[in-house]
């Protein structure tokens, strides 16, 4: 399985990116822009990309430090490396002579802030980070699929499948809104957590801030043509330490410590944790990280209590420590499938 970290295409991304900047710096020409759109159109990343970097430097207090930070060509900062570093070089120094303000102003006027409809996804046993153009960040799970639809009046995320986390950039006047299962969950400036189960329902974990949550009344309405939506203030609400399961027959709201939510969550980090689930359980989740299937000759085994933690998609890891720990024994067989038994 793979840690979130840039695809090797971003380098190339990064590169184009600090070009751009120092070109817009100049004045774009009308050619210069149309080049400048297309290039934005031709990769879904180069939105997220382009925002990212510019960013590190508006949350910069002073444009002096922008100044001291690269005022000698071999002071290469130590959280930067590579071509990515060479592309920070260049975005400070275009930064230093136009300034923020003037930056983010040509920014704004290329209407970086829509996005239409791109989609992102994730293979089995895959996970990814995107950086949208407001600032939002989502983190998205194995087997996940996501469309935005940002524009100047809503933030829309329709999540087919999957897993996201998602950090959401505050913006009062458009709350972001993910549409998942017939169900939607909208925030301000908030961090929470959605899934869609194999029973298709919603389990949502709120980190941060505080999230209203209701019934999609057309389901089978196209994304893009969806209504500015505003939830009423009687919505259910959750907020940070709160869990629901949309969808299911008992949709109650209830409680979940800080423990049990790194629990929940150590996927970000590539990591599965246990703390007493049944082995049936466990395999369970760890199937949704690989194309293995897990069988269970001994029926009574699924009921076998496992701890610790694992690599998520670390099939081998797992049959070692069953091996070592529960005298349980497993073979392949000719389809690939994983077949546990005792000795």
């Amino acid at each position: 399985m793979n840690n979130i970290c840039p695809m090797p295409s971003k380098e190339r991304l990064y590169d184009q990116a600090s070009q751009w900047i120092v070109k817009m710096d100049k004045g774009l020409s009308p050619d210069e822009e149309t080049a400048l759109r297309e290039w934005l159109q031709a990769d879904p990343q180069s939105y997220s990309i382009l925002m990212e970097m510019t960013q590190l430097w508006d949350k910069m207090d002073a444009m002096s430090r922008l100044s001291d930070l690269f005022a000698k060509p071999t002071a290469t900062p130590q959280w930067r490396t590579g071509n990515r570093a060479k592309a920070l070089g260049a975005i400070a120094a275009s930064v230093v002579l136009a300034g923020i303000v003037g930056l983010w102003s040509l920014l704004g006027g290329l209407n970086l802030d829509s996005l239409d409809n791109n989609v992102y996804h994730t293979a089995v046993g895959e996970q990814s980070s995107v950086m949208l153009p407001d600032g939002t960040q989502l983190i998205l799970n194995t087997n996940t699929k996501v469309s935005v639809h940002y524009t100047a009046q809503q933030r829309l995320l329709q999540l087919d499948s999957g897993e996201i986390n998602i950090s959401v950039a505050k913006d009062p006047s458009r709350p972001l809104s993910v549409m998942a299962a017939g169900q939607i969950v909208q925030a301000i400036g908030t961090e929470f957590n959605i899934e869609i189960t194999d029973q298709q329902n919603i389990e949502l974990v709120v980190t941060e801030g505080k999230v209203k949550v209701a019934v999609q009344q057309d389901p089978q309405k196209s994304l893009t043509r969806q209504p500015q939506l505003a939830l009423p203030d009687n919505a259910l609400t959750l907020a940070a330490g709160e869990q629901v399961n949309l969808g299911s027959a008992q949709q109650q709201v209830t409680e979940v410590s800080a423990d049990d939510i790194e629990v929940k969550l150590s996927w970000r980090q590539g990591n599965l944790i246990f703390r007493g689930e049944s082995l049936e359980e466990a395999v369970k989740e760890i199937g949704r990280y690989t194309s293995v299937e897990f069988i269970f000759i001994n029926e009574d085994l699924k009921k076998t209590r496992v701890a610790g933690m694992f690599k998520a998609g670390d099939v081998e890891g797992l049959l070692a420590t069953l091996r070592e720990n529960f005298n349980i024994v497993s073979e392949r067989d000719g389809a690939g499938n994983v077949l546990l038994n005792t000795k």
